[in-house]
């Protein structure tokens, strides 16, 4: 069994986390981005990592950068021999890279080296890739540079959405690290260097980019509405009894049909884009909980001939 330190921050980062807890490893430590106000209310919430961590009795760190030697000082003073990297969201300087025993590694949600970067669940379906994964590199001063030395391949369905593929990668994830960290125990993990051809990088999201574009093909816009579902959710403005209401599309399906872009062109809420036209299944309200298109449509005077923009 290895001794660990653990950095991670979100849900995706939880089932790794719990996995290696179950196999036995000791984990000295968790980092994870401090807490981060919350809700109406606006109060200070601690991650998901930061409240598992704290439900198995281990010890939480959450400092605001890594940088200086009294960052270095504190990690090396849990004496790692790996350190576990699951989407913690600070930068990790090459001062600490050099921390560890044998390495850090990452666990990272694509095949690399396409969509590098923040947000890689999101651009491949966005992007209407029809295959992503996940895949342990060993990390260096590079964003996502690091040598793969295991990895995991996925189909993305057509009408898989950015949550459902989250959902699915974390676990996949999981299992895929607790079986990097075990074969490094035995010094049998190998490395391969990332290829240089077909480089991509998933930005981080933009509030700029959730309105939908119904002059786009209809692909186009259904893989833009499941790549940003449920959050932040890509959205439109519907005039609902002469007032602007913002509306997220939760979740779509392609349809038959045409007419001007942006057209509501029947009562199951079908509508045009630039060519073909969607069906959008769940939608959500501004200040409202999620609902079908039909619930959607019976609380208005939406009717088909209406523009949505």
């Amino acid at each position: 069994m290895s001794r660990i330190v653990f950095m991670g921050t979100p849900d995706f980062s939880v089932p790794t986390l719990l996995e290696l807890v179950g196999q036995g490893h000791e984990i000295a430590a968790v980092y994870t981005r401090a807490p981060q106000p919350a809700g109406r209310g606006m109060a200070e919430r601690k991650s998901p990592v930061h409240e598992k961590a704290e439900s198995l009795s281990i010890p939480v760190l959450t400092p605001k950068s890594l940088r200086g030697p009294e960052a270095v000082e504190t990690l090396a003073g849990f004496a790692p021999e790996v350190v576990v990297v699951v989407a913690y969201g600070l930068l990790l300087p090459q001062a600490i890279l050099d921390v560890p025993e044998d390495f850090c590694l990452n666990l990272h949600a694509s095949l690399l080296p396409r969509w590098r970067g923040a947000a890689p669940i999101n651009r491949a379906i966005m992007e209407g890739d029809r295959e992503t994964g996940v895949m342990v590199m060993k990390m260096e001063k590079g964003l996502d540079t690091g040598p793969v030395a295991m990895a995991e391949r996925i189909a993305i369905e057509p009408e898989m959405t950015a949550g459902q593929l989250h959902d699915r990668l974390a676990v996949l994830g999981a299992d895929l690290m607790v079986r990097a960290v075990a074969a490094a125990s035995r010094a049998g993990l190998r490395f391969r260097e990332q290829g240089e051809e077909g480089v991509t990088y998933a930005a981080k999201l933009d509030k700029g980019e959730t309105r939908i574009d119904w002059s786009r093909p209809a692909q186009a816009v259904h893989d833009h509405i499941r790549g940003l579902s449920p959050f932040p959710g890509a959205h439109f403005e519907a005039e609902i009894r002469g007032k602007p209401v913002r509306v997220k599309a939760l979740r779509s399906t392609l349809a038959e049909g045409s007419g001007t872009p942006g057209t509501l062109l029947g009562a199951d809420v079908t509508i045009a884009c630039g060519t073909g036209a969607v069906r959008l299944l769940d939608v959500q309200r501004q200040g409202k909980g999620a609902m079908t298109g039909g619930e959607f449509l019976r609380g208005t005077d939406l009717q088909p001939g209406d523009r949505f923009s």
